[in-house]
């Protein structure tokens, strides 16, 4: 089961207002692993560049794209230059009573792969008008003006609205082939053991036994899964914990490094101030 591997991320919005809207600048390490969550997601890039992992695939994307990411689907983000995006994430059910006089409301994420895309391109017809409605969206969510609610509720079904009429891919030529579910259910399982155990000092040999692949095939349905090789994702792993037991500053940076499976010191000042951009102690002065 899905829940077994990777437990679905479960997003609390507002039971009168379930949606959220923000800027993000750059990708937080959190989003930079993968996850699923029980909402909705429209994401408008307002700078710089990145790419998503969405299923296996790889989607690149630059200023004026958009992306649409069902809940369903296992993704992760990374910046590559100069990140700044608007996220809307929103629970399905608050439109339940409009699916009465539009039942095909939501087949831009029911039917993803098929006759929709992750990747709306910057230069698609309908970018324009989207544009627009995301941007005037965002304004009335941040001003929280009188009915603002309502006003949302309407911007956002009119988004959801363009990209049925207007977005969709006539003879199912939708997201290419990415990975199979139970190939993806695999590496769910991976990652999960990896979350749980980052101190072990896993080898490739060992991680790919843990789904009875081979080395080799493992490593490649992993790096197409994730974006990276898996020891390099466990890197990051290690390196998140650590940040978070650097926080408060009662630890020795010796301590962290240890507990978080790095064997020396020096390995890991030298891989924290390459991912994280600075050094475990400079990280640790900054939160305190």
């Amino acid at each position: 089961m899905r829940e077994e591997a990777i437990p679905k991320e479960k997003v609390i919005l507002a039971k009168q207002y379930p949606v959220f809207v923000a800027d993000t600048i750059g990708v937080t390490s959190h989003y930079q692993k993968l996850h699923w969550h029980n909402v909705l997601e429209i994401n408008y890039i307002k700078a710089g560049t990145g790419y998503y992992m969405i299923n296996g695939q790889r989607y690149d994307f630059r200023q004026g794209d958009m992306l649409l990411i069902n809940s369903n689907d296992l993704h992760c983000a990374h910046e590559t230059e100069d990140l700044i995006m608007t996220v809307i994430t929103f629970d399905p059910t608050w439109f339940i009573h409009n699916l009465r006089f539009d039942a095909e409301l939501f087949s831009p994420f029911r039917e993803m792969g098929t006759h929709f895309t992750n990747l709306i391109c910057r230069d698609h017809p309908a970018m324009d008008k989207l544009r627009r409605l995301v941007l005037e969206l965002q304004e009335e969510n941040e001003q929280g003006r009188r009915s603002h609610a309502t006003t949302v509720y309407a911007l956002l079904l009119q988004v959801m609205a363009t990209v049925n009429r207007e977005c969709r891919i006539t003879g199912g030529r939708g997201n290419e082939p990415g990975i199979g579910e139970r190939q993806l259910e695999k590496m769910r399982q991976v990652i999960l053991v990896m979350e749980q155990n980052y101190a072990h000092p896993w080898t490739l040999e060992e991680l790919a036994s843990l789904v009875y692949l081979s080395p080799s095939r493992f490593s490649e349905i992993f790096k197409r899964a994730v974006g990276m090789p898996p020891l390099l994702y466990l890197i990051h792993i290690r390196l998140e914990q650590a940040v978070m037991m650097l926080d408060g500053g009662q630890m020795k940076v010796m301590d962290v490094a240890l507990e978080c499976g790095f064997r020396t010191l020096t390995n890991f000042n030298r891989l924290f101030k390459k991912h994280i951009g600075m050094t475990p102690k400079a990280s640790q002065k900054q939160q305190t």
